[in-house]
């Protein structure tokens, strides 16, 4: 199985230009600003965080995170386009890679784990956009495309013979990453501080299964 490189690495060289903080007022760069708003979002939902929530968690006026960004929905945008841009890189190198379906599979979910344990806030809001505004819409559409290359690894796989025969492509890909993106509702890095990726643990239950393999009686 090729080693996956650290998601930071990948996303240091790959990362949009859009998602790179901005300098501004000091002590109220960008990056600090998207962080407060993302809790925040995450906290109450988009829809129900104003620019006056978001400028009384900062404890600063609504001036100072104008001279950063146009509004709310630029905030949400510069969130979404951060998870995403992660998973993108994980998505670029499963399709290069010279490998079986099942090894590309096993990279992507591998990759995405480690995704969401570095960008844990933005992914957990990636998952809970409904597309309301276009910048949702978006998003939903780039998720959309992610779960058909998805489906598309896991037919691959199943006409190579690494996958049982009877398996539904598309349910197969929603439930592996059903398990990816169930880790956001319990994750909190804090309390992991040190310990192993949960990439191995996650990977072993998706491609290996909970059931050990005993020897089958002396006989049958």
């Amino acid at each position: 199985m090729p080693q996956l490189p650290g998601v930071e690495a990948m996303m240091a060289k790959d990362e949009a230009p859009s998602a790179r903080p901005r300098r501004g007022r000091p002590g109220y760069d960008l990056a600090s600003v998207l962080a407060v708003s993302v809790e925040l979002f995450n906290e109450r939902g988009y829809d129900g965080t104003s620019m006056r929530d978001l400028a009384a968690r900062l404890g600063i006026a609504k001036s100072a995170i104008y001279y950063h960004v146009t509004g709310k929905e630029e905030l949400l945008k510069l969130a979404l386009d951060q998870a995403l841009a992660g998973l993108a890189v994980v998505t670029d190198r499963a399709r290069a890679l010279p490998a079986p379906a099942i090894e590309r599979l096993e990279y992507l979910v591998r990759g995405s784990v480690e995704v969401l344990e570095a960008e844990s806030p933005y992914v957990t809001l990636l998952l809970r956009v409904r597309g309301n505004t276009d910048v949702e819409r978006a998003a939903l559409d780039q998720r959309r495309a992610f779960d058909r290359f998805v489906a598309e690894l896991v037919a691959q796989a199943v006409r190579d013979g690494d996958i049982r025969p009877d398996t539904d492509a598309m349910i197969t890909a929603r439930l592996l990453f059903g398990l990816v993106n169930s880790i956001v509702e319990w994750y909190r890095p804090a309390r992991r501080a040190g310990a192993a990726s949960l990439a191995d643990p996650v990977c072993a239950m998706a491609f290996e299964g909970l059931r050990t393999r005993r020897p089958s009686p002396r006989g049958q």
